[in-house]
């Protein structure tokens, strides 16, 4: 864009031929002529509806998200409308943390209303450690499930979920922290594939 609008000021500013300044400042003539793409009009406004929705969420995601309605591009496009639009996210401390739906987070009156997932943590002895993924239901303050493992990731997450769906059927929603394993595109598939509501808590509010 930025030596087609040098072509042009160079043909505006002296009595040359276009095909000379191509030429000249070693530009194809095939770049200058070609008209700009399409402003993907439909793209923006569904960029800016998912992230009124997920105020944490970074290109990456927001793509995944386009995806799922039929909207698919490669990313370096996908990168630069988003900035475009003003879309990037500031990152406070490093990481960036996703917030989730803006929809009121529901009171549990119910089973099955509401689940949290949390992360414990333990050692072998003196040295090896190991986490167990910690699963309740907010109404009745049941445990669902414990797993422990030396690493758990969103996959895994994902997958201990399915389980629990199979046994105890699925939740409404869903409340975690915003730890990479709860903010994983396994995550995120896993949610809209279920349509569940899936809810973080800010940092520091537990």
């Amino acid at each position: 864009m930025q030596r087609r609008d040098a072509v042009l000021r160079a043909m505006r500013d002296h009595p040359i031929s276009q095909r000379r300044v191509c030429v000249l400042i070693g530009v194809d003539p095939k770049t200058v002529r070609r008209e700009r793409p399409p402003d993907n009009a439909e793209i923006r406004l569904e960029m800016n509806k998912i992230a009124e929705k997920r105020r944490r969420f970074g290109y990456r995601r927001i793509g995944v998200l386009l995806e799922r309605v039929g909207m698919i591009m490669n990313e370096k496009k996908l990168y630069r409308i988003y900035r475009e639009e003003g879309l990037s996210v500031r990152r406070h401390r490093g990481r960036k943390r996703a917030r989730g739906s803006r929809t009121p987070m529901p009171v549990p009156s119910r089973p099955n209303q509401r689940w949290s997932l949390d992360f414990l943590s333990d050692t072998f002895g003196a040295c090896r450690k190991f986490r167990i993924l910690a699963v309740n239901d907010n109404c009745c303050r049941k445990n669902l499930c414990l797993v422990p493992d030396t690493s758990i990731s969103g996959a895994r997450v994902a997958r201990e979920l399915d389980a629990l769906v199979r046994i105890y059927g699925k939740p409404a929603c869903i409340v975690s922290d915003n730890g990479t394993e709860f903010t994983s595109k396994a995550i995120l598939k896993w949610a809209n594939d279920n349509k569940v509501e899936w809810h973080y808590i800010d940092p520091g509010k537990p």
